[in-house]
């Protein structure tokens, strides 16, 4: 809608003239229950009454509220009643000849989402209960109340909720119910996109953490956890609330700053777009956090690492605010690291550091290798361009900067420098410089040089060994090489530690010497390793100090051939998977050869999380990276693989459970989907596998894609499982199936129609984009191109991404489609900036996939 995309110039002019003192914010929510949406097609409503004190800098000037809903019944700016028809466009409202101290009123009416963005309200078909949750980043509050939508804007809020007599309300402060009305605290000055509802019969269970200081006083937290009824037996509140209060303990030692939002209750949502939202006071998560199956730890690791995640946010994002979303790694870069540290350094999962080199800098990696690379602190012209900067720079990048940055200026400086940003700077908001000042402070370093490195260029650095020895055998001299792109030749300082290993006697591999070095330009000699034996294998990057693609020699590489399993270190170990990944996506490595890396050392790896990304890389390669011609034996060696890893696994244990996913993600042959169908039945078992209700649609996924299971199976398998998560597994499986005419009807529920929930979409586009069905769905290229851009235009942003994300012709791997998607760039060179970012990605990741499968079919001439 024209209006809606904020752009930074209109906020920056905005913030200059505003000033705002409190909001008071009324709901009415009561029409959530009952018939269904009104006639028409016309949506939902609820009645939103708000009213906003603020000040202006220039008497007599003109400004905007914001507001994004269907109708407005009346405005009032300073007692004038104003014309609805004349003022309010749909998206914003005009509010002309301000006065130095103003208030305006807006009664609204506005609608329920079903995209996940706003009120979103959600009907559980297991009981029909209705569930609202509000999600607002970056800037969907406007869907609700009527604001000034701009993180700097802060203001205390006040906020009362009208609702079902049977509900229970929750907001950011503490809420009483009095007269039918739930009325909650004023907030402390807070920006508009963290503010919160959540409002239904929500099964709720409550804990406190208390907390006495050095100098005697006494913090009290009351704590919550709420989730749908239907999930309550699945619950693991418990657990929730033990690494809740780890995590607290943990901030407070580090952060000198109490907890300053009062309460603390966690929302486990239906349909929630995010992975969770740092609400002060109400953190909203994804309900699939609730697990309904048996998982794996690093299924609660990863838990704990976004609770803990969000955690962090109170004091870096919601205490201290960036000023506009170009900072928006201040809050989420910091997040992310400070959710792996209070991780290792507060819970059970003392191996964090592992599934951060192994998983969250993969996603960096990849996203710092897209056209669409940016550096952390990025130029975010509007509310579009910030949508789509949540993403592998700003979160993992970001993160993996600030480990290095630890390295560089130590880290008891690190944390005084948060300490003292925080104090400076609570309920305010910040740039770089004010981060950066505080940190030269405490370091002695110079930050500006730093920055200007890691934060202001984009890229990554490749580290690479050279070793030349003398004839004694030793170590001569040991040097690290740094290359760059050339799209982003910027070479940066790096503090890493390099580590030697050699192969021992019984077959391990064990590292016998490291040194720590300051790296910095295009070689860098390593001095304090000259004179040690030479090495079966170099490790830049040993310990994972900074962010860089760790290359190899041919000697370290041989070793890795023959001896990965038997690395010892485990860290060391996933770094080095992690590497040799890297390099199959740069078409350095045949595709084929990390496949059989997989294939023979997998079996060996203890750590479950970098197993189960393990897993995950050798599907990506077997559909993205071989070469068409070796798919169909690579497809039928990790099926073989897998089950014989699943077979030979221990019965009952993690390992047996993800070698299980595994062989269903790969199964294609007839003896495979065989299996699966037996093991469903009953009358196939394997010892210690516990087939429960998840594994079963994890099973159902294969055996419908390739014709085994159709629509009676599957709606008898709903009915065994009637649930808002059974439902969306249904949906992904019938959308699966090998029919034209349900790819035909699955592309018109999500392309031409708006009918379906954000998370129904996501499970429809899931299902009708099977690797197995390449040709089956090869018709659907032209449509893409030529329906894009009309789904940008029409729905909202959050459906707009998942639809150009998901439904982007990848499998199509051909220079046809290649080719196509320039010509789409070309004929759309003024299409939505953000759009046209969405495209360019997709185009390189074919790019890189037609690479791969060169360097692949190279590998049938050795």
């Amino acid at each position: 809608m024209p209006g809606e995309n904020l752009s930074r110039d209109e906020a920056r002019e905005r913030a200059a003239l505003l000033s705002v003192d409190g909001y008071d914010v009324s709901l009415d929510v009561r029409s959530a229950i009952g018939d269904g949406d009104s006639g028409g097609g016309a949506p939902r409503t609820f009645r939103s009454v708000t009213t906003i004190r603020f000040r202006c800098a220039e008497p007599g000037a003109t400004s905007f509220a914001d507001l994004i809903a269907p109708s407005v019944t009346a405005v009032s700016l300073n007692g004038r009643d104003l014309d609805p028809s004349e003022v309010f466009d749909g998206v914003r409202i005009t509010l002309e000849d301000l006065a130095a101290d103003n208030e305006l009123v807006v009664d609204a009416q506005c609608a329920y989402s079903r995209t996940g963005e706003g009120l979103h309200r959600f009907v559980d078909p297991e009981d029909g209960e209705v569930y609202l949750y509000t999600q607002y980043e970056p800037a969907d509050s406007r869907r609700v109340f009527a604001n000034f939508e701009q993180p700097d804007l802060k203001a205390p809020f006040r906020f009362e909720v009208r609702a079902p007599e049977e509900w229970t309300v929750w907001s950011n402060g503490v809420g009483e119910l009095h007269d039918g009305v739930w009325r909650f605290a004023e907030t402390k000055p807070i920006s508009t996109y963290i503010t919160c509802v959540a409002a239904g019969p929500y099964h709720y269970v409550t804990d406190a953490y208390e907390r006495v200081f050095e100098d005697g006083t006494r913090l009290e937290i009351p704590l919550g956890a709420l989730c749908r009824k239907g999930l309550a037996p699945y619950f693991d509140a418990d657990d929730v609330f033990l690494v809740t209060k780890q995590g607290l303990d943990f901030f407070h030692d580090h952060f000198d700053y109490p907890y300053p939002f009062g309460k603390y209750d966690q929302a486990f949502v239906p349909e929630y777009n995010l992975g969770a939202m740092e609400n002060p006071g109400l953190v909203t998560f994804r309900e699939e956090f609730i697990f309904r199956g048996r998982v794996t730890r690093a299924s609660y690791e990863g838990r704990a690492n976004v609770i803990l995640h969000e955690m962090a946010h109170m004091w870096f994002g919601d205490l201290v605010t960036m000023e506009w979303w170009d900072d928006l790694w201040l809050k989420e870069s910091f997040a992310d690291f400070m959710g792996a540290f209070a991780l290792v350094g507060a819970t059970r999962f003392q191996d964090g550091w592992i599934t951060f080199a192994n998983r969250r800098k993969a996603w960096a990696y990849r996203a710092d290798q897209l056209p669409s690379t940016h550096p952390v602190t990025a130029d975010i012209r509007d509310l579009q361009d910030a949508k789509l900067n949540f993403d592998g720079i700003t979160y993992a990048k970001g993160a993996s900067v600030l480990k290095q940055l630890v390295a560089y200026v130590g880290q008891d400086a690190f944390l005084e420098g948060a300490r003292r940003y925080f104090k400076r700077n609570a309920y305010g908001n910040t740039r770089l410089g004010d981060l950066l000042s505080v940190l030269a402070e405490t370091s002695g370093r110079d930050m500006a040089a730093w920055a200007r490195s890691w934060l202001q260029t984009a890229g990554v650095n490749s580290l690479t060994p050279q070793v030349l020895l003398s004839p004694e055998g030793l170590i001569d001299e040991l040097a690290v090489l740094q290359e760059a792109a050339e799209s982003h030749p910027e070479l940066r300082p790096h503090r890493v530690a390099v580590g030697l290993y050699r192969r021992t006697p019984e077959g391990s591999v064990e590292r016998y010497a490291r040194a720590e070095a300051d790296v910095d330009g295009p070689r860098t000699v390593v001095s304090e390793l000259a004179g040690a034996e030479a090495p079966d294998l170099v490790l830049v990057n040993d310990d994972d100090l900074t962010y860089c693609k760790i290359r190899f020699d041919d000697t370290s590489l041989a070793t890795l051939k023959d001896g990965l399993g038997g690395m010892t270190d485990p860290l060391a170990r996933a770094l080095c998977w992690s590497a040799l990944w890297n390099l199959t996506r740069d078409a350095l490595l045949p595709t084929r050869d990390f496949v059989g890396l997989v294939l023979r050392f997998a079996g060996r790896e203890s750590d479950i999380g970098v197993l189960q990304m393990l897993h995950a890389w050798a599907h990506s390669a077997l559909v993205n990276y071989v070469a068409p011609e070796w798919r169909p034996a690579g497809e039928r060696l990790l099926a073989e693989g897998a089950l014989r890893e699943l077979r030979g696994a221990e019965p009952g244990s993690e390992h047996q459970l993800a070698w299980a996913r595994f062989f269903a993600t790969v199964a294609a042959g007839e003896g495979d989907l065989k299996l699966l169908k037996g093991l469903l039945e009953g009358t196939e078992t394997i010892e210690g596998l516990e087939v429960d209700q998840e594994l079963r649609w994890a099973f159902l996924g294969p055996l419908a894609a390739h014709g085994v299971a159709g629509e009676a199976v599957l709606a008898a398998e709903l009915a065994r499982d009637d649930t808002a998560s059974g439902k969306r597994h249904q949906i992904r499986c019938l959308a699966a199936r090998p029919s034209a005419a349900v790819k035909a009807q699955a592309w018109a529920q999500v392309v031409e129609s708006d009918a379906l929930s954000n998370a129904l979409v996501e499970a429809t586009i899931a299902g009708f984009v099977q690797p197995s069905q390449r040709e089956l769905i090869a018709p659907y290229a032209e449509k893409y191109f030529a329906a894009i851009e009309r789904v940008w235009t029409q729905r909202s942003i959050q459906i707009g991404m998942d639809v150009v994300r998901g439904l982007f012709p990848g499998l199509q791997d051909s220079e046809g489609t290649l080719e196509a998607t320039d010509a789409w760039l070309a004929a759309h060179e003024t299409a939505a900036p953000a759009l046209r970012r969405l495209v360019l990605e997709a185009r390189d990741d074919l790019a890189r996939a037609l690479r791969g499968q060169a360097c692949d079919a190279a590998a049938d001439d050795r």
